[in-house]
């Protein structure tokens, strides 16, 4: 039940900061019909992962002064 509960904070957390990961990451979107090829996809993933890291760092500095 614990470890269910801290998934469910984690998740939340994550959706919660995702606005901010992806005003931080700054990547432009997809322009229709073309997608972004796996390599492509591979280097926004990783942009994202690093953007989601400075957003929780910035919401907790936030929230501690």
């Amino acid at each position: 039940m614990a470890d269910e509960d801290a998934l469910r904070r984690r998740y939340r957390e994550f959706l919660e900061l995702m606005p901010v990961t992806i005003a931080i990451a700054g990547l432009p979107t997809s322009e229709a019909p073309f997608n972004y090829s796996p390599d492509q996809m591979e280097v926004r993933a990783q942009t994202l992962h690093a953007a989601f890291k400075l957003a929780r760092q910035l919401a907790r500095d936030s929230v501690t002064g």
